[in-house]
């Protein structure tokens, strides 16, 4: 063969590969999509992913919806649902005697009850919902005040956590104190949609960015070698601008954050957030937000986590957190931060 001849074969080899790798680049690209829901965990959930057709999206938010909701029912202190004994059936029979649970409901009051406790120091407390329901109906009073002060300090007699007795060869649970009751918003959000995301992506979900009510939680990171979801963490002083920094959230991370911005009163000039210093009875007034970051498997103690720091001195906050992984800041009122020395956030353009 000669060897224009050669040349020229050569050339259209070329082509034809080089035109086989744009098809198949074509054909395997994944394709971003979106879906939101309003009926999880009492919040607004937004979900943004990538998959290779909207049947094979469809699959998958089809199942994380039904893990989320399912979560919702069971951790819900308000209502009771047909075939399950939730939180609501425990806080009214467990004074009386001993509630038989689910094992999943059992570790996670054995996890609320061990675990979160003593990392938090006691300030994340789920057996207080005696004093928290004061500050709930109040803020959802027609004319929302605070409690009297007499019967927050009354209903703080009856948050210890003690007296939250778990049996575990029978799986029950039993209230020593008869006027005790649970209230598990510190941490049940950022539990569920941490198990939800890891059932996820066990059924195959590869690339999703799940924001359930300001919890976010990454699978993966975007598809299409985008790289890594890039977040914002949201202004807590006024609306611009919206985030005050931004992030990278690497696969399989947290970012919780806890504010006194979204569920509040005022009341005669005052704010009262939903974050309660237990060791007061009121709202704790030291931030006006904080945030967590933490890696796989901790999107429940994130959650945790900046309930209890929201509530507590920095310098005791900081003690509490383990070291590794997790990471902080703080916001505070006057419009200055600190943070641990691995926040990897950078101020937003």
């Amino acid at each position: 063969m000669r060897p224009a001849a050669r040349r020229a074969l050569l050339g259209a080899a070329a082509v034809l590969l080089l035109g086989g790798a744009l098809l198949w680049r074509a054909a395997t690209r994944q394709r971003e999509y979106t879906t939101t829901w309003f009926d999880l965990l009492d919040t607004v959930s937004v979900v943004r992913g990538y998959a290779r057709s909207q049947e094979e999206w469809d699959a998958q938010m089809e199942a994380l919806h039904a893990d989320l909701l399912h979560y919702h029912q069971l951790f819900d202190i308000y209502y009771h649902y047909d075939g399950m004994t939730n939180l609501y059936d425990v806080n009214a029979g467990a004074a009386a005697a001993p509630v038989a649970v689910s094992p999943e409901l059992y570790a996670f009051l054995e996890w609320c009850a061990g675990r979160v406790w003593e990392q938090t120091g006691g300030a994340t407390n789920v057996a207080a919902g005696a004093l928290l329901s004061l500050w709930h109906d109040a803020r959802e009073s027609d004319a929302p005040a605070p409690p009297d002060p007499d019967l927050l300090e009354a209903a703080r007699d009856h948050i210890d956590i003690a007296d939250l007795q778990l049996d575990g060869a029978e799986q029950t649970v039993f209230f020593a104190d008869p006027d005790l009751r649970l209230d598990v918003g510190a941490v049940a959000k950022g539990y569920a949609v941490e198990l939800a995301a890891q059932a996820a992506e066990e059924r195959g979900l590869e690339s999703a960015l799940l924001n359930i009510g300001g919890n976010l939680r990454a699978i993966g990171e975007k598809a299409n070698g985008e790289g890594a979801w890039n977040i914002g963490v949201e202004n807590p002083w006024g609306s611009e601008p919206a985030y005050i920094q931004t992030l990278a959230l690497p696969a399989g991370y947290s970012l919780v954050v806890s504010g006194d911005y979204q569920r509040y009163f005022e009341y005669e000039g005052v704010r009262y957030a939903h974050l309660i210093d237990l060791t007061t009875g009121y709202p704790a007034r030291y931030y006006s937000s904080v945030a967590i970051l933490a890696p796989r498997g901790e999107g429940g103690m994130a959650d945790a986590w900046s309930t209890a720091l929201f509530c507590l001195p920095e310098n005791t906050g900081r003690a509490l957190l383990p070291a590794g992984d997790v990471a902080a800041l703080w916001m505070y009122p006057d419009g200055s931060t600190a943070a641990t020395g691995n926040w990897p956030g950078q101020p937003a353009a």
